[in-house]
């Protein structure tokens, strides 16, 4: 190594307040992104499964959760909730049979119905847009699966045995339409392939009353220390394997302790740095909202359509852990958020914005577009409409020449244009377009050939 290197080395160590080490610091923070995504799976897992039996947001492990009904303001269970898809979700370990999932005749009703590994990438979507609506019934099965299946069954393989199943049904929120969707919800079936085609009463959960069920989970990951933290990720991988693209990255981690299929050897990683290791990590993969070329801005939104399906991109693959943990593949959804106008002023309910869709250019969307608003911390605002977001289900109205406005802003913008007013807090508020089942050619977001507009101060 070059003196100069050495030297800079130095200056590092000394900035980063580690002494020496600097190139097994720089690895245990790769080693850290590259493991954010399975480490808060994990604990994802935990939480949403720590109970006897299915309540609210929770149920036990093989078992579906189904959300009734949107959240209204007081919801504070998740960041950025949804008020256009109830969930119909489970967590299931794939590692000793296979879990059956039998979906019923949706009736042409849109819905995903997304198949996650414990690493977040979406391995199977069955759905609306890749299977239809008709009846349908697959086992997930897990790595090392070998066998055979029953008639009409279609094995989907998981490349993990943690398998986070995260369905959504499109509802319109009226009495009649909950109903309905209810009543679908009701006919989902999940059991394992031993139960299949018998009577199948699930068992309890088992509740561990030391978990934590009151702090987020990013906040539960994030504090863990590096030790704590690379323990649990060896673990977890001797069940949920890296794939054969990381095998590169795998080998690196070695010399800090970290070997798939064996226990973590914390005699490896050195103790001068060990605790700057999460801090710097988490750091790495907050900074790619800013400067990785995969997220575009657009007249003030931001988006990607990299989600879903990583390859080796570990710094996204954790990005997307972190601020939108479950996200879909663009085919199936893009979410375009916007903290502030297009000439970077934060929104603020002091003003009114528009934003202008030009005739025919409405989001270009197969599935379902919405406008969400959300207070400065990603929650539901309340207002007089109880209205959280707005899509065409508002019946809009559109000018003589064919272009539609939308009224963002605190009071109403009169009678005559409140169906087509998305309520804003007096305070900072944060904007996200939802696009399910994206047009993917001329216009489509996907290709550039659709722009979002700006929402626009009146002045």
């Amino acid at each position: 190594m070059a003196a100069t290197s050495r030297s800079a080395l130095a200056q590092q160590g000394s900035f980063l307040g580690i002494g020496e080490g600097v190139e097994e610091f720089w690895l245990a923070t790769d080693a850290y992104v590259y493991g954010y995504p399975l480490v808060t799976m994990e604990m994802t897992r935990r939480v949403l499964t720590n109970v006897a039996a299915p309540e609210g947001t929770k149920a036990p492990m093989g078992q579906i959760i189904k959300l009734r009904q949107y959240p209204n303001a007081s919801f504070r269970d998740v960041t950025a909730p949804n008020a256009d898809t109830l969930y119909t979700t489970s967590f299931v370990d794939v590692g000793k049979e296979p879990w059956v999932l039998s979906i019923p005749d949706m009736k042409d009703r849109y819905f995903l119905m997304p198949m996650l590994d414990g690493w977040t990438n979406v391995f199977r979507v069955p759905g609306k847009r890749t299977t239809g609506t008709a009846a349908q019934t697959y086992a997930i099965t897990g790595p090392g699966w070998k066998g055979d299946l029953p008639a009409g069954v279609k094995e989907y393989k998981s490349p993990t045995s943690m398998v986070w199943l995260l369905g959504r049904i499109y509802c319109t929120g009226t009495a009649e339409d909950y109903a309905a969707v209810h009543k679908l919800q009701d006919e989902f079936k999940l059991v394992p392939l031993s139960a299949y085609g018998k009577a199948y009463t699930p068992p309890p959960g088992k509740v561990d009353p030391s978990m934590d069920m009151k702090t987020a989970v990013r906040d539960q990951v994030n504090r863990m220390d590096a030790v704590a933290y690379f323990t649990l990720l060896c673990e977890l991988m001797k069940t949920n394997p890296p794939a054969e693209a990381d095998a590169p990255q795998i080998a690196r981690f070695a010399r800090i302790g970290i070997v798939p299929g064996q226990s973590f050897d914390a005699g490896k990683l050195r103790a001068d740095f060990v605790k700057r290791v999460p801090e710097i990590g988490f750091d790495r993969i907050m900074l790619q909202f800013k400067i990785n070329s995969a997220i575009k801005n657009e007249n003030g939104w931001a988006f990607t359509t990299k989600t879903g399906v990583y390859g080796t991109d570990y710094l996204m693959r954790g990005l997307v852990t972190a601020i939108g943990l479950g996200a879909n593949r663009p085919q199936d959804a893009v979410y375009p958020t916007s903290q502030a106008d297009a000439e970077g002023h934060k929104y603020n309910g002091a003003n009114k914005y528009v934003m202008r869709f030009p005739k025919g250019r409405l989001p270009p969307v197969e599935g379902f577009w919405s406008l969400t608003m959300y207070d400065s911390t990603y929650f539901f605002v309340n207002n007089p409409l109880n209205r959280y977001s707005i899509s065409a289900r508002q019946h809009l109205k559109s000018n003589p020449d064919g272009s539609t406005e939308l009224y963002i802003q605190h009071e109403s913008p009169g009678k005559d244009k409140e169906s087509n007013w998305l309520p804003a807090p007096s305070g900072d508020f944060i904007l996200m377009l939802r696009m399910y089942w994206p047009n993917e050619s001329d216009p489509s977001i996907i290709d550039g050939t659709w722009t979002i507009p700006a929402a626009k101060k009146v002045s």
